[in-house]
């Protein structure tokens, strides 16, 4: 089989994330011989252009993964667990952007600036890591390389697309609503609030999906776990804080972290994250250059500033870390990990 063959599908095409995987493949020029688009039964039937060619998306079943080659799957949790096995069982390898796999022992966990020999130990699914851990990651491998890691402390300012296309919309009509000084009932956000939502214009929310028994919500226990999965330190103390802002898109982190090294100074972090992997440093106090959400946005890479030295600690360092949590944070890293498959020559 040449490298021009691959019989692509994707799951959960009409989706934004899904949409945005297709328009990364479209950029990236992956080599795709064959294209399948899947939905569920509501969405079949949609029309998609792809490279100027019309697909109609199909119902996604067991039946639809004959052929094929690499599956790339946006289209939440249920459905992964339900189909993505069935895939694998047809000869498929699965990049699975759903939280169903991540944290099961023989599925890699993956960020390829970080861990991309991971995909050499895959069953046939491989799993796309929570947007606000890549972001993290990408950041601080190059620091962990050369002056290890000790501990990760992570408040995020996450953006509402993160939550899906209604919370974008209930953001925008509450602002609206408030602007024009009309009544509101929140009906979506948090996402998890099951006892109740809160107004998401104008505030920050300090809950991202459910709580669990020990305080913290799900989306911090998945940066806490992912974070150690992926870099392969089951020791690392991590501790996260994630908070939902009314931003559509880009999220947005503070970092600290704690080296095995001590003595670094910013500069060295600084020469280290130039020439990183994903990484555009954008760090200059001076001139007020640092990233933020609304630059990010349409971009691959993880944009890193406000690199300093804690006060009270020789190895402690601050960061500002943003990322577009559809693209680098969802779409973009699943199609990298399909290329880095075509690289380490490991789909046939």
């Amino acid at each position: 089989m040449t490298t021009s063959n691959y019989h692509v599908a994707v799951v959960g095409a009409t989706g934004a994330v899904g949409q945005q995987m297709l328009k990364t493949l479209e950029e990236r020029n992956f080599p795709i011989g064959k294209l399948t688009l899947l939905s569920s039964k509501r969405s079949a039937g949609k029309e998609i252009t792809f490279k100027g060619e019309t697909y109609i998306v199909e119902e996604a079943t067991p039946e639809s993964f004959e052929g094929v080659h690499v599956a790339l799957f946006s289209a939440g949790g249920s459905v992964s667990k339900a189909l993505a096995p069935e895939a694998v069982k047809r000869g498929a390898i699965v990049v699975d952007n759903t939280s169903a796999f991540r944290m099961d022992a023989d599925v890699p966990l993956v960020v390829p600036e970080v861990n991309e020999e991971d995909l050499r130990n895959h069953n046939g699914i491989i799993a796309n890591p929570n947007c606000s851990t890549i972001q993290m990651v990408v950041a601080l491998e190059p620091i962990r390389k050369q002056y290890g890691l000790t501990k990760v402390v992570v408040s995020t300012y996450q953006a509402v697309s993160g939550a899906g296309l209604e919370a974008i919309e209930e953001m925008k009509s509450q602002t609206q609503s408030i602007l024009n000084g009309e009544e509101f009932t929140p009906e979506i956000l948090p996402v998890g609030g099951d006892k109740k939502h809160y107004q998401i214009a104008f505030n920050a929310v300090p809950q991202i999906d459910l709580f669990q028994e020990n305080g913290y919500t799900f989306e911090e226990m998945k940066m806490i776990n992912e974070t150690k999965k992926i870099m392969h330190m089951e020791s690392l103390e991590v501790a996260a804080t994630c908070v939902r802002l009314p931003i559509e898109t880009g999220h947005s982190e503070s970092v600290y972290i704690e080296t095995e090294k001590s003595g670094a100074t910013v500069e060295e972090l600084k020469e280290l994250l130039k020439t990183a992997p994903g990484v555009t440093l954008q760090d200059d106090p001076a001139n007020q250059v640092y990233p933020m959400a609304a630059d990010c946005v349409g971009r691959e890479d993880v944009f890193v500033g406000r690199i300093r030295c804690d006060l009270d600690r020789d190895n402690g360092y601050h960061m500002w870390v943003v990322s577009d949590n559809l693209i680098k944070g969802a779409a973009w890293n699943s199609v990298q990990i399909a290329e880095s498959l075509v690289k380490l020559q490991l789909l046939s």
